[in-house]
């Protein structure tokens, strides 16, 4: 696979994940948060077991505890997102979740407790005057969904580091898979506790389901960890940041969104944040190149 293909495959990735902001503004309305997320995620994993049973049926201990570690992290993303869509537009859902392309190296740097570099702070920086647009209201108080999404994206960054340390040390194609099986895990029990299980009873409301499970993640994990081998962390960051721009175009398209000029300007001083935020110098992207060479070699 060229770098070119692999590009063109996480641009496919990331306007696939812009589309499950409106299958889950379709029905969240009518099915609880933890359904929604016990049957995305239990849909995604029976297909993905069906397809690389022969791969992953032998499984470590090891591989298994991690893969419940980010399961856990990924079914509290989507309970968290599905909390603040209720009372928040699709539009405005993406833009929030993609403040963690600098959640992510805000975090790292706490982590290895070096300050950030310039871009990085001069990204945060550019990122919270388009929060406090796109989630300040007349009033001058935060919504509540704003928060929700917000925490959905701090959760979503965790889950980034997290994954990429245990990468390092199980099978990824288990690890991405078995996170799926174990998100349903706890879903489905948070579904008997806290909730009154409630299956879809119209063909919306399974469309959107099916395509939360099929689109969004047995295609959308499974290809990132495939293409993300043959580009760069730059061109993969970048693709990424797409997502919310995508998922605003089908808002308006197929929801009849609109966020209003204030909105809609919050939401660009956001994305330039992000792309600040997440770039990288020639220098850094040659020395990736330079590297994946070696190690072909």
């Amino acid at each position: 696979m060229t770098q070119k293909q692999a590009n063109w495959i996480l641009a496919t990735v990331s306007m696939g994940w812009g589309t499950s902001y409106i299958f889950m503004k379709l029905c969240v309305d009518t099915i609880p948060a933890l359904t929604i997320v016990s049957l995305r995620f239990g849909i995604a994993f029976i297909v993905m077991m069906a397809i690389f049973s022969k791969k992953i049926i032998r499984v470590d201990a090891k591989t298994l505890k991690y893969s419940a570690i980010v399961g856990a992290l990924l079914c509290g993303i989507f309970i968290a997102l599905l909390y603040g869509m209720k009372n928040t537009t699709a539009s405005s859902a993406g833009f929030l979740t993609s403040t963690t392309v600098i959640l992510v190296p805000i975090l790292q740097t706490v982590l290895s407790r070096k300050l950030p570099s310039n871009k990085i702070f001069l990204g945060v920086t550019i990122v919270s005057i388009g929060l406090a647009l796109l989630t300040i209201g007349d009033d001058f108080t935060f919504a509540l969904s704003s928060i929700y999404c917000l925490v959905a994206a701090f959760l979503y960054a965790v889950h980034i580091i997290v994954t990429n340390h245990f990468a390092r040390e199980v099978d990824t194609l288990q690890l991405g898979i078995y996170q799926l099986g174990f998100a349903t895990f706890f879903a489905t029990i948070g579904t008997f506790i806290f909730e009154t299980s409630v299956l879809p009873n119209e063909g919306l409301h399974w469309f959107a389901i099916l395509g939360l499970a099929l689109i969004c993640s047995a295609y959308g994990f499974v290809m990132q960890s495939i293409a993300q081998k043959y580009t760069t962390p730059e061109s993969t960051g970048f693709l990424f940041s797409l997502e919310p721009i995508f998922a605003a175009i089908f808002a308006f398209i197929f929801l009849q969104e609109n966020m209003g000029l204030q909105g809609y300007f919050g939401a660009l001083i956001i994305l330039v944040g992000v792309f600040i935020a997440n770039s990288t110098s020639k220098k850094q992207k040659d020395n990736w190149l330079s590297k994946e060479k070696e190690q072909c070699i």
